[in-house]
């Protein structure tokens, strides 16, 4: 395991997209999807860890592999299609909103040696947003690069960006203006 002091995570982007307003945060994911394979593109250059972290959907039986499978079937198959993990990155499987809760995300990132998370993925406004919260309780910076984050309304992302850089102290700059 290399240790870095800084790790990327994607989060919910592996995602079959069933629910009524899915389409609302496909559209989303797709301005989103050019930015976010440049930054995983420039963070394996780097070495930097990367974590997807993900809904378990409410299926307590969910793996990495049947997520995976049911994402590449969904209405945004060509998103993810695009931005799947590789066999050096690290998948954690959540069952709420945040990122850290009931899941093994903060002894991985103890052991990886991470001070600073890169946030990215959707939704902004809710699983984002609470794992950079989560994250800022455990005294971590954070980075959320603004055009690597969607939710179903483009406001409600912009607030949360807002709210994540003024309240949480994140860097919410372009992704190309975020040093690795």
């Amino acid at each position: 395991m290399v240790k870095k002091d800084k790790v990327l995570l994607v989060i919910d982007m592996i995602n079959p997209l069933q629910f009524s307003k899915a389409g609302l945060l496909l559209n989303g994911m797709k301005h989103m999807i050019d930015p976010l394979v440049e930054l995983i593109t420039r963070a394996r250059h780097e070495g930097i860890p990367i974590i997807y972290v993900n809904d378990n959907s409410g299926r307590w039986e969910s793996d990495r592999d049947y997520l995976i499978r049911e994402a590449l079937k969904g209405t945004g198959a060509s998103v993810v299609r695009r931005i799947l993990p590789d066999s050096s990155d690290y998948f954690i499987i959540k069952p709420k909103h945040s990122g850290f809760f009931a899941t093994p995300l903060h002894a991985l990132l103890h052991d990886l040696g991470a001070e600073t998370l890169i946030l990215t993925g959707v939704a902004g406004n809710i699983c984002v947003l609470f794992t950079a919260n989560d994250a800022y309780m455990r005294d971590y910076k954070l980075i959320v690069p603004q055009d690597c984050c969607a939710s179903n309304v483009q406001e409600d992302n912009e607030y949360a960006l807002r709210m994540m850089n003024q309240v949480l102290g994140a860097d919410t700059r372009a992704q190309t203006d975020i040093e690795l």
